[in-house]
């Protein structure tokens, strides 16, 4: 078994640069099979279909606000003390 590599938008990636569906699938380590579940239930990141072509896009914008909504890295988010489960030792 592999390790998980960490996901990672490269800052050099302009916020409205495009990246396939592929591409995105590759990128959160989400097999295709998945995501197009999550768009047949409409959940999931926000796509776009260029006039024209068959295939979906997502930009980097996109891509980034869809990570920031589904990490969970505490360190990030502040803690609420109302929640005691939430407070780090």
């Amino acid at each position: 078994m592999q390790p998980v590599r960490p996901i990672h938008v490269p800052e050099e990636w302009h916020d409205r640069d495009l990246l396939t569906f592929e591409q995105f699938c590759d990128l959160v380590q989400i097999p295709v099979r998945t995501v197009r579940d999550w768009r047949r239930r409409r959940i999931g990141p926000r796509w776009t279909r260029l006039e024209g072509t068959g295939r979906l896009y997502i930009t980097v914008t996109e891509v980034r606000r869809f990570l920031r909504a589904t990490t969970n890295d505490h360190r990030q988010i502040p803690t609420d003390p109302s929640h005691p489960e939430d407070k780090t030792s």
